[in-house]
């Protein structure tokens, strides 16, 4: 494990190379159980910040593609001089933190830098930008970049699947590898800047998705937040991606993955659900996924924009200058502005074919509206990025041929780089923006259209427009854009459907005046008080909260390569060892043995559900001596477990989840007294007809005391939410009815009430109590919720009993997972060897008694 010091690039480079940390009153921490870090008087960390020195401040690390600056070489010297970029996100975001917070990033400049250059650059870049470059080759940066990225990650982002040559490329293992490469060198830069027990990083985008692995395999318990910036698909079409396992494993070894919208979050979960089998859970407001022992939280928050950077425009010489041109330019007509970058998911061709059916629809607004179109430079080459510009300007030309006349052109396209100061006069003098593409991520164009037109006091000066004066603004947006769930005053397009983009054009122009301003208030609203610093601040509490629990759990690493993972479990829940068990076995006389049976003693996917000859071999042996009490407690029939069991002569039963319990095969079948009324059945069964008539797959268990609707031969996202549906449609009927309407892995079922497993337990416990037969060793292993009861119910019963002594107690689940229970198995293989080695361990009276028994001693 590195070393917790305070002495990193980032303190050498700020000069105080010399001036150590003071001692701290408390010695440093260190480990005393494998992963668990306790202070000097051995106490386990809670996360106080007291614990530690307060010599090492809390960093931010940002880590993003591109730094936040600008790089400019002079000809005439050599030398590099660099300045912040004011339009930055990565540089925006830290008006979310504390005025005091020190933040650092890590990315890669938008030039190359000669390797005989790039000590010195990143000497300058720390000390006076708290900047770490990343230096790629050239060549490792085109096929990261230019290659996995823009070539694979990116169009499959925005639903474009390389179906034939012509359109995208097919997958290149040699692409990926470069793009392993990257993110690996962006862990090793972000580890020369990390005090790993106090810093956050935070990572954007899905350029570094993969990051999360390296630095978590670095440090198991950094602070990692990340946060997807583009749309991320539907499972049907990310599962096309051949490392698509990969990838989602690594975004799950951060603790808060964010999204902007609902939609990519919800595909996220499903694509974790359908290829890693993985469920989420909502509690009071967040959304959390359970990952071997850890919590990986969602985040659902659009970004905003910086409003102090918009006023600053708003009011800047250059903004008044450019809008009274505009003004004249534009005299007596209506404006409509776009501003878009130049690909293929910007629908600008689809816009300006809206623009022409608009047109053609009303003649009275030619000569009178105008489609002003920024164009931004393309972020990426190829000829999906020619074909669009081509068709771009073929649409532009038909337009302006058709309805244009000297001093008139209905659309006009400026294509070439525009300063943020002339687009905030675009944006303030329009009446309406239209962002039209057919795929976005988030596109901050309509914030930015909705602060312009609220204006600034130098604007409304230009504008003659008396300060305070109701301002308006319409909004014609995309449907399959991020900011459009949060615009609810915008009217939202299919930019697909052509007459329907044409006719919000003209209802937004033609729209009563009033009823623009109230959208208007309501966006602004919404937008001030959601910018860019409400976001990254509300973030990262969210990470600061997700990391709080680090070090209450050991922690382990597991898996190679890109399949690496960190398995959390509380210090009281361990993996269940053999040797301890049977030292206990041993030690005792009367011992009482529960076992669950599906996903137990037999695998849940199992085909044949019967007993195998092992366990039917090993449960006997168990049985056979007289100082065990054994009981299969089951949800399954009775009939079924009479008939596999059979040859089990003292095995006790309990079926049905304890509405049938028997104590061996001898033994008559007793009742539960608390369920004798059924007529249930006939207002239930129904219900679940209905859905298993509508969900392929699922089918309905009858048994005597209870009906199950299972659902595992389902569709995994289908069947649980027809689940949901049918237990709050089953609860709703049955809610007069004696019975617990319950959901368990893969069913929902309906039993009577005061029916559990729990029951079965302190049943038996307690009737060998009033017997004598006093229990010193209880052991109790089922894998599902409703075993949850029995864990409970022996540590109950066997405290609450009169005995001299509290009996050796094992609650044991199957799997890694959140139970009652304070030890696990893996599996039913797990569980199998356990019984096979307590069948071969007798107690020493029960050897003292028969001589046959002196055999097994040969086996331990």
């Amino acid at each position: 494990m590195v070393s917790r010091s305070c002495i990193s690039l980032f303190d050498l480079a700020s000069g105080d190379m010399l001036n150590f940390p003071q001692t701290p009153t408390k010695l440093p921490r260190v480990i005393t159980v494998p992963g668990i870090i306790a202070d000097e008087d051995g106490g386990l960390h809670d996360g106080d910040t007291d614990v530690h020195s307060s010599q090492c401040q809390e960093k931010k690390i940002i880590v993003a593609n591109f730094l936040p600056l600008h790089a400019q070489k002079d000809s005439e010297s050599g030398s590099w001089t660099f300045s912040f970029d004011e339009d930055s996100l990565q540089l925006q975001l830290k008006d979310g933190f504390s005025s005091d917070a020190a933040v650092v990033y890590v990315g890669s400049l938008k030039v190359d830098i000669d390797s005989s250059e790039q000590e010195e650059v990143s000497r300058k870049l720390l000390e006076e930008f708290n900047c770490v470059p990343t230096f790629l080759p050239p060549e490792l940066q085109n096929k990261f970049y230019h290659g996995f990225c823009k070539q694979h990650l990116w169009p499959l982002f925005h639903y474009m699947l390389p179906i034939c040559p012509d359109y995208g490329n097919r997958f290149d293992r040699s692409l990926w590898q470069a793009y392993l490469s990257a993110n690996k060198i962006f862990a090793d830069k972000v580890m020369e800047v990390i005090n790993p027990e106090d810093d956050y990083v935070w990572v954007h985008d899905y350029h570094l998705m993969v990051l999360p692995t390296f630095l978590r395999k670095r440090f198991n318990r950094v602070k990692l937040g990340f946060f997807l910036h583009s749309p991320f698909p539907s499972s049907e079409i990310y599962r096309t991606l051949p490392v698509r396992d990969e990838v989602l494993r690594a975004l799950l070894n951060a603790d808060l993955i964010g999204f902007h919208t609902f939609d990519y979050a919800r595909h996220f979960l499903s694509c974790c659900s359908r290829m890693l089998g993985l469920d989420y859970e909502s509690k009071r407001g967040y959304i959390g996924l359970d990952y071997f022992g850890r919590t990986v939280y969602i985040k659902i928050l659009p970004v905003g924009v910086h409003m102090g950077r918009l006023q600053y425009a708003l009011d800047h010489p250059s903004s008044s200058t450019k809008i009274k041109e505009i003004q004249e330019q534009f005299k007596g007509k209506t404006v409509i502005v776009g501003v878009d970058d130049m690909d293929i998911f910007k629908g600008i061709s689809l816009k300006i074919s809206a623009v022409e059916q608009l047109l053609q629809q009303r003649p009275g607004l030619q000569g009178k509206l105008v489609l002003v179109q920024i164009i931004n430079p393309a972020r990426s080459t190829g000829k999906d990025v020619q074909e669009a510009r081509r068709e771009t300007y073929e649409s532009t030309r038909r337009v302006n041929d058709t309805f244009g006349f000297p001093g008139y052109e209905p659309v006009i396209l400026i294509d070439h780089p525009v300063s943020f100061y002339e687009k905030a006069a675009y944006y303030a003098m329009a009446e309406c923006c239209i962002v039209n593409a057919v795929r976005d991520g988030m596109n901050l164009v309509p914030y930015k259209y909705i602060v312009c037109r609220q204006g600034a006091p130098k604007m409304d000066e230009a504008l003659k427009i008396a300060s305070g004066s109701s301002r308006s603004s319409m909004l014609v947006v995309s449907e399959f854009i991020g900011c459009s769930p949060s615009l609810s005053g915008a009217i939202r397009v299919n930019p697909w459907d052509i007459d329907a983009v044409a006719n919000a054009l003209n209802i937004a122009i033609s729209m009563p005046d009033l009823e623009k301003q109230l959208r208007h208030e309501k966006h602004y609203r919404y937008v001030s008080s959601h910018d860019v610093a409400y976001w990254a601040r509300s973030f990262m509490q969210d990470l600061e909260r997700a990391c709080r629990d680090h070090y209450s759990k050991r922690c382990w690493g597991i898996g190679f390569g890109m399949s690496f993972r960190i398995l959390a479990l509380s210090p009281s829940f361990r993996k269940l060892s053999i040797d301890l068990l049977i030292s206990a076995y041993k030690k005792t006389s009367r011992r009482a043995i529960f076992l669950d049976y599906d996903g137990t003693v037999v695998p849940q996917t199992a085909i044949v559900k019967s007993p195998s000859p092992e366990v039917i071999s090993v449960l006997n042996n168990l049985c056979s001596d007289p100082q065990n009490t054994v009981f299969i407690v089951s949800g399954r029939g009775k009939n079924s477990l009479s008939d596999w069991f059979a040859q089990i002569e003292n095995l006790g039963i309990a079926a049905e989840h304890g509405y049938f319990i028997r104590w061996s095969s001898k033994s008559n079948w007793q009742t539960s007294p608390v369920a004798s009324d059924f007529d249930w059945k006939r207002m239930a069964e129904p219900v679940m007809k209905l859905y298993t008539e509508a969900t392929d797959g699922s089918y309905i268990e009858t048994k005597e005391s209870a009906l199950v609707w299972h659902h595992q031969d389902a569709d995994p996202n289908f069947g649980s939410s027809q689940a949901k549906e049918l237990l709050d449609h089953l609860e709703n009927v049955l809610a007069n009815e004696p019975v617990v309407v319950k959901r368990g892995q893969q069913i929902v079922e309906v039993k009577p009430q005061g029916i559990t497993k729990g029951l079965v337990a302190e049943k038996v416990l307690s009737t060998m109590i009033i017997e004598g037969k006093l229990p010193d060793f209880v052991l109790c292993i089922g894998d599902d919720r409703s075993d949850e009861d029995m864990f409970e119910s022996i540590l109950n019963t066997a405290y609450s009993s009169s005995v001299s002594s509290a009996p050796e107690i094992f609650a044991c689940t199957v799997g890694q997972k959140p139970s009652k229970a304070r030890y696990y198995l893996d599996d039913t293989a797990d569980v199998l060897t356990l019984l096979q080695g307590l069948a071969a361990a007798p107690s020493l009276k029960s050897r003292s008694c028969a001589e046959p028994e002196v055999a097994f001693e040969n086996i331990v």
